[in-house]
């Protein structure tokens, strides 16, 4: 089948299109991440947009092609992110009536922002419990009232405005870029990407970064077919689809230099040193490109290398889960069932005897039990050091504490986090 890639004329018009709502968002070197791994890490800061993503790109340049009859009939998208409200920003900016399906499971902070976007030009509807089910309320929609749907990635004029992402790279860059790294959820802006480098940079080498709980195209790429996935682990959310787009699959397929996947975990501990050393907050999504960069540590040694913070749309309450699994990504967090005897001093013993100088506890459930002689508790414990965690087990043991360990447990586990 052949590939379908935007040409270069349509990505320079759509670039002259979007400039109306977005201005060209830095390009800057990361002297930190430079000096860890001996090269140049230039860092493109589409975080930085009003809508503080990419997504605006696509969103914009889809929308502002569409006829005068298809304006007035409105558009229809369903998203519970960054698409959402690069869409609303549109509709309010050019004057179009919207209508936008959210799962009922959105987090109030995503709704009230596509709300302030979109103003009185979008309507949001609350439907079902996942992406699928108000994806398909909003199909239904389109084809009830003949309005044009705005495909989240899927889409010729979608990926046109993402590729304009690329151009103002090229023109950003004083020298050649040698390794490009984007995160990839449904696949639009590593689409808009090689359809620009492979004209205007053939020799730099883009990798897609998926996380590891969706790992959609890579799962696709391998099999040499677009796959829809039966489970994904949703927690970055900007990067977490099921099924890539056909159109994206078959561009990403053809030209993407490698396509890897990073752990849930490593993308949290990379939000929380962007944010604590580096002071840019990011989402897990925007996270990607950099927490793969030691994958690539060999490689990119004296390379000039590209990294795009995708988006900054993260939730503050999110943060306690995002420092949760970048401990346990980082093995200092570790829970077991520990079993205490029913008397009086066992939990003063565990404390003084049992826990090392370091060693804190931070979660602990128990329910005292007197037909028993001993009784379980749920303990979670933080170390200093990942090494600390053999003699801990083992100190448990010798003193007859130790009841399981449960960070290997995935079902019974997934209550605790």
């Amino acid at each position: 089948m052949e590939v379908k890639f935007p040409s270069i004329k349509d990505i320079t018009k759509a670039l002259k299109t979007i400039r109306q709502v977005a201005d060209i968002t830095p390009l800057s070197e990361n002297i930190r991440y430079s000096n860890i791994y001996d090269a140049t890490i230039l860092l493109k800061r589409e975080d930085l947009h009003r809508v503080r993503s990419y997504k605006i790109r696509g969103a914009f340049n889809k929308i502002s092609s569409l006829s005068k009859e298809q304006m007035e009939k409105g558009v229809v998208c369903a998203s519970a992110g960054n698409h959402a409200q690069g869409v609303a920003f549109a509709c309010f900016y050019l004057g179009i009536e919207g209508t936008i399906y959210m799962p009922s499971v959105t987090p109030k902070q995503k709704i009230e922002q596509t709300k302030m976007f979109g103003g009185d030009k979008v309507r949001i509807v609350l439907e079902g419990d996942t992406f699928d089910d108000a994806s398909k309320a909003a199909m239904e929609l389109c084809e009830k009232e003949q309005k044009t749907y705005i495909h989240p990635f899927d889409d010729l004029k979608i990926i046109e405005g993402q590729a304009t992402v690329g151009l103002e790279l090229i023109k950003q860059v004083s020298k050649p870029i040698d390794y490009l790294f984007v995160a990839v959820g449904g696949g639009g802006l590593a689409s808009g990407l090689c359809s620009v480098f492979k004209e205007l940079s053939p020799d730099t080498k883009i990798i897609g970064v998926e996380p590891a709980g969706a790992p959609s195209m890579k799962t696709s790429i391998k099999k040499g077919i677009n796959t829809t996935l039966k489970q994904i682990d949703k927690f970055v959310d900007g990067a977490a689809v099921k099924r890539v787009g056909d159109l994206t699959f078959a561009i990403c397929n053809s030209y993407l230099y490698d396509m890897v996947t990073v752990p849930e975990g490593k993308v949290c501990q990379t939000i929380l040193d962007l944010y604590n050393r580096d002071a840019i907050v990011v989402e897990p999504a925007g996270a990607l490109t950099i927490s793969v960069l030691d994958t690539f540590k060999k490689e990119i040694k004296g390379k000039n290398v590209v990294c795009i913070l995708s988006g900054s749309n993260n939730d503050i309450t999110r943060t306690a889960e995002i420092k949760e699994r970048a401990l346990l990504f980082g093995k200092l967090k570790h829970y077991f069932i520990v079993r205490f005897p029913q008397r009086p001093g066992a939990l003063k013993q565990f404390v003084v005897e049992i826990l090392g100088p370091n060693d804190d506890i931070t979660h602990f459930e128990y329910s005292k039990k007197s037909s028993k002689e001993n009784a379980p508790a749920i303990v979670g414990i933080e170390l200093k050091s990942s090494e600390d965690l053999e003699p801990l087990i083992q100190r448990m043991k010798a003193e007859n504490f130790f009841g399981d360990y449960l960070n290997d447990k995935p079902d019974l586990f997934q209550y605790l986090i």
